[in-house]
């Protein structure tokens, strides 16, 4: 059997279709290896990436918004917000109106980090759509939401 760029594979003749799954998730970990790479030097993985952004847009989100947001469990986003409040980045505290809420806000550090994480994902992005069509994006996108919305 032979495999095809694509993932696909030829056998006999017929044409299986790609491997969608494993294609999905070698992206995945080279997506994050990547931003990682880039972020090393400021303590910025691609989960953190992610917390920064999301702050960015609700600040004073919840622990959980911020767990949902990001798609991780509590135990690892208790963990990640830990390092993020040691860096400076962010902060904690409890909600006024209920003390069981935390609330996560970026700090002067975490706008200025943000910053820098927003021009390492506008080269990934740039990097990634290279020689792809608008129609072939909308497409890629459409499936990836596909995905998520019927895993969900």
């Amino acid at each position: 059997m032979k495999q095809d760029d694509d993932g696909g594979a030829h056998d006999g003749g017929r044409r299986r279709p790609p491997r969608l799954i494993f294609l999905t998730l070698t992206a995945e970990r080279r997506l994050r290896r990547w931003i990682g790479r880039r972020g090393e030097d400021r303590g910025l993985s691609a989960a953190a990436s992610g917390v920064l952004l999301y702050l960015a847009t609700r600040p004073g989100a919840s622990t959980g918004e911020v767990a949902d947001a990001v798609d991780a469990s509590p135990a690892g986003l208790s963990g990640l917000l830990s390092r993020l409040e040691k860096s400076g980045l962010i902060t904690r505290a409890p909600d006024p109106g209920d003390r069981r809420t935390i609330r996560v806000n970026l700090t002067a550090d975490g706008k200025a980090a943000l910053g820098a994480v927003q021009s390492v994902l506008g080269e990934l992005n740039g990097k990634i759509t290279d020689g792809f069509s608008g129609e072939e994006l909308a497409v890629v996108a459409r499936w990836l939401r596909h995905v998520a919305e019927v895993l969900d």
